[in-house]
């Protein structure tokens, strides 16, 4: 029988050999070893990257070089730095923040060109807010307006109002279609919200924003002929008998101009004022028999007026010169007279309306 030796019989008994127990010591110190390296080369990499502590010495102050010296001369030429690329802002003045709002009436002294539209366009009022303020000088009649006249331009839309004796609030919030509250809050006012009843001096202004009236209108009368069905009509027309040329119905511009010079078609001024100079000729908008031809009052001037015998009359003013006569056909684009600046106008223009059974029709309706 065979005996074993003793490495045998522990090896059978399942327990480690001694060699493997000596070969994991040495991996497990080769493997310390490793990391004891590794360790020590991440704290050399961190040191090394740390930027240096500097100490600058002062720098000793010198009197500068006189340009153009000798030591200039000897100095090294360096170049320019680098333009350095940066976003820069500049100051604008004009914001998105709107005009502080006016709370007092100012004045406008009319100038060549002028007209009531105008003046309302250029401080962003309604054309009705400034011919209602200026009533003792234009008497709701636009056509009156002169070069040299000192207009009120209220603050707002609305009715600018000289107090009267006897008047309240409520009376003149009626009188002008608004809310007492409209008056008593409007800032220039000046008015306690809390007094709806104040003492109000006779004779000062107030604006009543909002509030708005009636035209009192001064327009020439539609001339009426025998056959019209109406007889009203103006000094000075003319007598025509029947007959005569008859309209087509539609319009052409009487002007080489189609564009404004003054006033527009609104509730004050029911016609349109087409830019012309003195002497540029004005044509039949449609065929028809003059029914007026002659001076006239009211601001208007020379003045034309065709009758086209389908229930529209045109009306041409401010004219320099008349062509035609009274009671005469005319024909639509026939030269009636030239352009010009007769009655109250501040500059030369054609003045034209159009009128259907009396009632007028804006131009701009009907005009190609």
């Amino acid at each position: 029988m065979i005996k074993k030796s003793s490495t045998q019989r522990g090896e059978a008994a399942g327990q480690i050999p001694g060699w493997l127990s000596w070969l994991s010591w040495g991996i497990a110190i080769l493997m310390m070893a490793l990391m004891a390296f590794l360790l020590a080369q991440r704290v050399t990499g961190v040191s090394a990257v740390a930027p240096p502590v500097t100490v600058e010495a002062p720098t000793p102050e010198v009197d500068p070089i006189p340009e153009g010296s000798a030591e200039t001369a000897s100095l090294p030429n360096y170049a320019p730095a680098k333009e350095l690329n940066a976003l820069t802002r500049v100051t604008n003045p004009h914001t998105i923040i709107p005009d502080a709002i006016r709370r007092e009436a100012s004045f406008y002294t009319v100038d060549k060109g002028d007209s009531v539209f105008s003046i309302a366009v250029n401080y962003d009022l309604k054309p009705e807010t400034v011919l209602w303020a200026n009533y003792n000088l234009l008497n709701d009649n636009p056509n009156m307006l002169s070069i040299g006249q000192d207009l009120t331009i209220p603050p707002t839309d609305g009715v600018y109002y000289e107090w009267k004796e006897g008047d309240t609030l409520q009376k003149i919030a009626d009188q002008y279609y608004v809310d007492v509250q409209d008056i008593l809050l409007y800032p220039g006012n000046k008015l306690s919200l809390t007094d709806t009843n104040p003492v109000i001096e006779p004779g000062t202004y107030i604006m009543i924003p909002g509030g708005w009236r009636e035209n009192q209108q001064w327009l020439v009368p539609t001339v009426w002929r025998a056959n019209a069905g109406a007889n009203e009509s103006i000094p000075g027309a003319c007598n025509v008998p029947e007959g005569g040329a008859i309209g087509t119905g539609y319009f052409v511009w009487p002007a080489a101009n189609h564009f404004l010079s003054g006033n527009d078609y609104w509730s004050g001024h029911l016609g349109i004022d087409i830019a012309a100079a003195t002497g540029a000729p004005i044509y039949a908008a449609d065929s028809g028999v003059v029914v007026y031809a002659a001076p006239i009052g009211g601001g208007y001037g020379n003045m034309i007026m065709i009758d086209h015998q389908n229930g529209f009359h045109t009306l041409y003013a401010h004219l320099s010169s008349i062509n035609v006569n009274c009671g005469a056909s005319v024909y639509q684009g026939q030269l009636i007279g030239l352009a010009g600046s007769t009655g109250n106008s501040t500059g030369p223009h054609l003045h034209f309306e159009i009128r259907q059974f009396g009632a007028f029709i804006n131009p701009w309706y009907v005009l190609p």
